[in-house]
């Protein structure tokens, strides 16, 4: 597990490199929220590890896009699952959290690591979706549980879970899209 001072150096260096790179360019969100989600995240595990008394019992990640937060991974109690999720909540500029931390054994390095290559797998079906950008969803696996994350119209959403729900391995597929259009 990365320390805090590592975690920083990573987000940073990140949203820096995309800021250089113009991997915001084709996404929805402006590159002031694109650094204001990399901020939120890194603010969230910094206050995760530093106020909530997370140890190697629990396994926590904090994803922001447009200003909502994913949290996912283990917590060791209920209480600390419930902390994190006040110290999330609590964070500035943030819309709101959807809060899919499990209580229970953290997960191994394999079973990470396949969830790794789950979301690599989704990213490039993602390129198969015609007149589609697929830099405009964000990709979560935990468990073999896919959350897509982005600012789409109803049908390009429709079209991203379909196609994600048919990947071997992908248990479930959790839309938490912001629509811009009437359903």
């Amino acid at each position: 597990m990365m320390g805090r001072s590592a975690i920083q150096e990573t987000c940073c260096g990140f949203a820096l490199l995309c800021m250089l790179s113009g991997c915001g360019a084709h996404n929805t969100r402006t590159t002031g929220t694109f650094v204001e989600d990399e901020a939120i995240e890194l603010k969230i595990i910094n206050s995760v590890y530093q106020y909530a008394d997370v140890n190697s019992d629990s396994h926590i990640n904090a994803t922001s896009y447009n200003n909502i937060v994913l949290l996912t991974g283990e917590a060791a109690t209920e209480d600390l699952r419930q902390r994190i999720h006040d110290l999330a909540a609590a964070t500035e500029k943030v819309r709101q959290v959807h809060d899919y931390i499990r209580v229970g054994r953290t997960s191994s390095f394999a079973a990470r690591s396949n969830d790794t290559w789950l979301t690599t797998q989704v990213k490039t079906q993602h390129l198969r979706i015609k007149d589609f950008d697929p830099t405009r969803v964000k990709v979560v696996t935990e468990s073999g549980v896919v959350y897509l994350m982005g600012f789409l119209n109803h049908k390009e959403g429709a079209a991203v879970a379909e196609l994600t729900r048919r990947i071997g391995g992908v248990r479930k597929v959790v839309k938490l899209f912001e629509y811009r259009d009437a359903p």
